[in-house]
């Protein structure tokens, strides 16, 4: 897959204190199988559908075990991490980790908006990111959660060249961050209905052939639903969490119910 547009979603992973755990978990409701942990960088281990890599999961550092939350990490491509490191700062958001060369496969950062979302860069080197996305096992979309929606509309389409429009929708304030004729991203303000144990966070949705079949697995795995599944004219979704806590969604699109709704903008 060749290397996606600035701002475009180019890679997912996370951060496990119990990696065999995930391993099962993912392999189990998404069907994963995985490489060899690469030892010289900590134990990251990428995960593959039909033999195409789709993401990759890794420990702690060393002693920071019982420090760390898992959750997913999306990655925005970028054609100079260093220029979009100045970006995120003049625009009011902040460095995790300052851009970083990972030998030939390329650069990276982490960051997090004005609002608390945290998010991940990645500048292709020979690792150009998901080299399968759209299909059951595979990253299908994404969207900013935020309850400070107003934050992440200026903060992203000032940092990637994002276009903005509007979902016409009364019961939910949703823009979409666009690249041209495509869409990168969604922005969800999140409501006093979201649970006050979900932070922030960019929120992955994984395609899944059958989205009631793999909620059952993921809640018998030790998973817990927080919303749905529930139909909608992108595919029927659901939103859960692991068994050790990390968010994430699964949606099949290939089942639609109800009309696409207006987009303005």
């Amino acid at each position: 897959m060749p290397v996606q547009p600035e701002g475009m979603p180019c890679w997912a992973d996370a951060m496990f204190t119990d990696l065999e755990d995930a391993k099962r978990f993912y392999g189990d409701v998404l069907g994963w199988t995985f490489g060899e942990s690469a030892a010289e960088y900590g134990n990251y281990t990428q995960a593959y559908c039909d033999g195409k890599a789709v993401a990759a999961i890794v420990p702690p550092m060393p002693g920071q075990e019982g420090e760390t939350r898992s959750a997913w990490c999306l990655y925005l491509a970028s054609p100079n991490a260093a220029a979009t490191a100045g970006a995120i700062r003049d625009n009011g958001g902040t460095l995790l980790m300052e851009p970083l060369q990972v030998g030939a496969f390329g650069s990276m950062l982490l960051a997090r908006d004005p609002g608390g979302v945290a998010f991940g860069v990645w500048q292709a080197g020979s690792h150009e990111g998901f080299e399968l996305r759209g299909v059951p096992g595979a990253y299908c979309w994404a969207e900013v959660f935020t309850r400070h929606p107003a934050k992440a509309d200026a903060f992203f389409p000032a940092v990637f060249p994002y276009t903005v429009r509007r979902m016409e929708d009364d019961a939910v304030d949703f823009t979409l961050f666009g690249l041209g004729d495509d869409t990168a991203l969604g922005r969800m303000a999140m409501t006093d209905e979201f649970p006050d144990d979900i932070p922030p966070c960019i929120n992955v949705y994984f395609g899944v052939g059958d989205c009631d079949a793999a909620v059952a697995k993921a809640t018998e795995r030790g998973g817990t639903l927080r919303f749905g599944p529930m139909d909608s004219p992108f595919g029927r979704f659901a939103a859960l969490t692991d068994s050790q806590g990390a968010a994430f969604s699964v949606i099949d699109p290939g089942t639609t119910k109800g009309d696409m709704p207006r987009i303005t903008g």
